[in-house]
């Protein structure tokens, strides 16, 4: 029942957040190129990936939003589809030191090993400049950037808004939508959906 509650509760928090994302970030225009390092404290550069779709996915371990999505394999079966079809998928963790979602990295290295990421790198933004830039409000929030580098989806993962693993295979997924219709040389048919899910500590 305390489970249900606290699930209620950071269902209802993130109804409050706002729909778009920061002010330099909009469908069709340049997605804001940035540096951060992985856990392996190696940089990685998005502009080095320019002419393949991209997906960033922004993360915390804490979060039953996020753990919904793992626990069922929904997400490793995503990052695992698309990143064999050449797209490079990005996880993000914007937790602010010492906050909800942070880790020391020893930990985070063991955490994304259980698992069983097939994202291609995971990537730290403990002052969160780089999810501010992007505006990302919760986790999971997901953008999906083309080979030309410009942003054509961002919002929530799927259509349910819950963190019930049930719920996975009966909502449609936004982000595998987005890529397959892009991939296809078509447009995306909803570039924007409201994001949902836990607060991004920063």
């Amino acid at each position: 029942m305390k489970f249900r509650a606290l699930v209620s509760l950071l269902f209802i928090s993130s109804m409050t957040v706002l729909l778009y994302a920061g002010p330099d970030v909009g469908i069709a225009k340049p997605a804001p190129d940035f540096t951060l390092k992985n856990l392996d404290g190696k940089e990685v550069r998005l502009s080095d990936f320019k002419g393949k779709f991209v997906v960033l996915e922004w993360s915390s371990f804490d979060c039953p939003f996020v753990g919904k999505h793992y626990r069922s394999g929904n997400m490793q079966a995503l990052q695992k589809k698309y990143t064999e079809k050449g797209v490079v998928w990005l996880a993000i963790n914007s937790s602010g030191k010492g906050k909800a979602g942070s880790y020391p990295v020893d930990v985070l290295k063991e955490k994304f090993a259980r698992n069983n990421f097939h994202a291609l790198h995971y990537l730290l933004d403990e002052d969160g400049k780089v999810g501010k830039l992007y505006g990302a409000k919760v986790t999971p929030h997901m953008f999906v950037i083309n080979p030309e580098g410009k942003l054509i989806y961002m919002g929530a993962i799927d259509s349910i808004r819950s963190a019930n693993v049930a719920d996975v295979k009966k909502a449609k997924n936004y982000v595998a939508a987005a890529l397959d219709e892009a991939m296809a040389g078509k447009p995306v048919s909803e570039p924007v959906t409201q994001q949902y899910g836990c607060g991004i500590k920063y």
